[in-house]
């Protein structure tokens, strides 16, 4: 499955490191340089589909400047990076023509509020731009019975596990030692490269991954400290401090709230880095004065996030291992030795 993948997106090298798709925090500039790097950079649908389309030019005059990764393309007009949809909240047309005009190696598709919306948007970006590769994220067994179902099965599909950050499964969802095993058996007779995703920050999860099968990884929380990211200083300063994800961060709808975001479908949650405005839940604070005092923390810069901050600091329970901001592409190489590494490790001891 791997050596497949790379028959697809050649300029990469193995193991497959992947930048997830972050709706604001992954630009143009993060998505590249994991491009660059070996990997496969994802651009997040911003705050609206239609403001995808100037992150997409200024990928395209990035890669323009990289040579190798425009040379390796299977198409001499296929972008070396990848495209990410919320399908609960985008739009399907206005995605077709911007990966019509553009033409991103590959669109990952999440959050539907259907089967039959999965099914649409699958079957409109295959028929308009069949070298675009359709990827599909999961967090549940019943989600990968229902891959079965569509008329379009993806090319790529990623298994997230609950340790995951930003929106994941609320209540059904596993962790990915369990989840990914039993998704790869269900699975196996479609012959589709699984991916893996959640809590995986250093070489070790990668190894852990690729020994469950994987044909490479998925990471969002890790990038979130690059030099690369579109992130505040604040927020990221928010993930270098904190520790022992299993205390630190929660699923919680309250941050969405507070911001205003509404409409998700009801089995997805956010895992959050646990602040005042989560604490002061527990503790009574009725919810208008939690939004008075969470809007106040807007105005504060960089102050408002952190352990004494209010705002929302999406991040995956894997925060405990990271604790430095790095170029994207030295996280990219550090982590792939590191994986490497402990292969070899292994393979030494038996």
């Amino acid at each position: 499955m791997a050596a497949r993948l790379r028959t697809h997106y050649p300029w990469a090298s193995g193991p497959l490191i992947v930048g997830a798709p972050m709706r604001i925090l992954s630009g143009p500039a993060l998505a590249v340089a994991v491009s660059r790097a070996g990997g496969l950079g994802f651009l997040g649908p911003r705050a609206s589909t239609q403001e995808m389309g100037a992150d997409l030019e200024e990928a395209a005059k990035l890669l323009a400047k990289a040579p190798r990764l425009i040379n390796a393309s299977s198409t001499a007009s296929r972008l070396a990076i990848g495209v990410g949809f919320q399908l609960w909240a985008d739009d399907v047309n206005v995605a077709v023509d911007h990966i019509q005009r553009f033409r991103p190696c590959a669109a990952w598709l999440y959050a539907p509020r259907s089967l039959a919306e999965l099914a649409d948007w699958s079957l409109k970006i295959r028929k308009s731009v069949p070298e675009t590769q359709i990827w599909v994220q999961i967090g549940t067994l019943g989600e990968a019975k229902q891959l079965l179902r569509i008329p379009v099965l993806p090319d790529v599909v990623v298994v997230q596990g609950a340790e995951s950050g930003g929106h994941g499964r609320a209540a059904d969802g596993v962790g990915l030692m369990t989840l990914f095993p039993e998704v790869a058996d269900l699975l196996a007779d479609s012959q589709v490269p699984l991916l893996a995703a959640g809590g995986i920050a250093d070489g070790r999860g990668v190894a852990a991954a690729l020994g469950l099968g994987a044909a490479g990884i998925v990471m969002g929380t890790r990038f979130l400290a690059s030099h690369e990211a579109r992130i505040s200083h604040g927020y990221q300063d928010a993930i270098l401090q904190a520790s022992d994800g299993a205390r630190s961060t929660a699923r919680t709808l309250l941050y969405n709230h507070l911001r205003g975001t509404f409409g998700w479908p009801p089995e997805y949650s956010p895992r959050t880095i646990i602040n005042k405005s989560f604490t002061e839940l527990q503790d009574g604070v009725a919810f208008e004065e939690l939004k008075k005092r969470h809007d106040e923390a807007q105005q504060m810069g960089d102050s408002g996030w952190g352990p004494d901050g209010r705002l929302a600091t999406y991040a995956g329970a894997s925060v405990g291992l990271i604790n430095q901001v790095m170029a994207a592409d030295e996280i990219v190489r550090e982590v792939r030795t590191g994986a490497m590494k402990r292969l070899r490790s292994i393979s030494a001891e038996e």
